[in-house]
């Protein structure tokens, strides 16, 4: 038998590749003699440069930055070639604040452009940004402001980047903006497809788990419409707030789409691609995928939904393994696991040995059971 095991890390608890490794080793217990092909995935989020890294071959660059609240930090991103490989959660992210650190109107995704600043500086002109995990909704400005963009208020003055800034914005100087960004190249991976603002948009659907109240909801979504405004009256050729994706990464994916003429593209399918899993898929019997919570988010462009529909296509069974499952869409999933949904508390469900023990033995049960 041949398995794929293509999961997306367990946020805060293991990474992809730690999964894949707790799911071969239920494997081996079941069937000794069965082929565990670990193909580790993300779609975006936490995670996505090591999936692409791992797919492309490269390094890592690590270089000094500050994180969601500007505090000094070092990240890393990765360098396939001549593309240098970014993601908003290395310097952006929600694990990188305390539960009570938590203020999307506050967070700034500056640390995020002072990577793509630093990959431009070696000569990178091919990006790619990940976006996924962010602690932030300041709709890019943040990392559009440490790439020399400056976002001023109705009397001229510079506003920082930040989520209490959006409504205030009136005018977007790009004069001081590098000179390096008109050659450079980006693609946006996607994790989602929310809109910029409204209903179903990047406010609504994700600021509450960044820490916003239901007023800060309010605020930020009504900033992010006004913003919006500001960049259709500037660059009255892009497209609308209501495009899929803009939402991603509190706005980022807007942002770097009407700003600075990127491609916007499915996380998982690029990560997929790049693993050349479309080959490996000819000759599988079972996928066993998985990621932290399975819910209404994971139709909307999650890396388990993105391997579930090329495997529909080739007609290979998924089975899934997560931490917990919550109300959402059906998806055709031939068996799903839930590991933490027996009232066992987060502060155990998190912790890696407990989980490496319940995916191995969720893996053991998936493969007797299709047997």
């Amino acid at each position: 038998m041949k398995i794929l095991l293509a999961p997306d890390s367990f946020k805060g608890c293991l990474t992809a590749r730690e999964v894949a490794d707790a799911l071969a080793d239920g494997l081996r217990r079941a069937l000794p003699a069965c082929e565990a092909v670990r193909v580790p995935v993300a779609d975006g989020g936490e995670g996505f440069c090591e999936a692409v890294l791992s797919a492309r071959g490269g390094a890592w660059a690590e270089v000094d930055t500050v994180d969601p609240l500007g505090r000094p930090m070092r990240a890393r991103y990765a360098l396939c070639g001549g593309t240098a490989v970014v993601e908003t959660a290395a310097a952006s992210g929600l694990p990188l604040l305390r539960p009570e650190e938590r203020n999307p109107l506050q967070t700034t995704s500056y640390g995020t452009g002072l990577l793509i600043r630093d990959a431009l500086a070696r000569g990178c002109r091919d990006v790619l940004v990940g976006l996924g995990g962010s602690a932030t909704h300041d709709a890019g400005t943040g990392l559009l402001s440490a790439l020399g963009f400056r976002f001023l208020d109705a009397s001229g003055q510079v506003l920082p980047g930040c989520g209490a800034s959006l409504g205030r914005i009136a005018a977007i100087d790009r004069s001081a903006a590098l000179p390096a960004l008109t050659e450079a190249r980006f693609t946006a991976a996607c994790d989602v497809d929310t809109l910029f603002c409204g209903p179903g948009g990047a406010a609504e659907v994700f600021a509450p788990q960044k820490g916003a109240t239901p007023e800060m909801v309010r605020v930020l979504d009504a900033g992010t419409a006004s913003f919006a405004k500001v960049i259709r009256k500037e660059m009255p050729d892009q497209v609308g707030h209501d495009e899929r994706g803009y939402g991603a990464a509190g706005g980022i994916g807007g942002a770097l789409h009407t700003l600075l003429a990127a491609r916007l593209q499915s996380g998982i399918d690029l990560v997929l691609d790049a693993a050349g899993f479309d080959a490996q898929l000819r000759d599988a019997d079972l996928i066993i995928t998985g990621e932290g919570r399975l819910d209404g988010q994971t139709a909307r462009g999650k890396a388990a939904a993105g391997i579930l529909r090329r495997a529909q296509r080739a007609g290979v069974p998924v089975a899934a393994v997560c931490g917990r499952v919550a109300p959402g869409p059906a998806l055709p999933f031939s068996r799903i696991v839930a590991l933490a949904d027996d009232g066992i508390p987060d502060s155990v469900a998190i912790q890696p040995a407990w989980a490496r023990e319940r995916i191995a033995e969720a893996a053991a049960s998936i493969l007797r059971e299709y047997l």
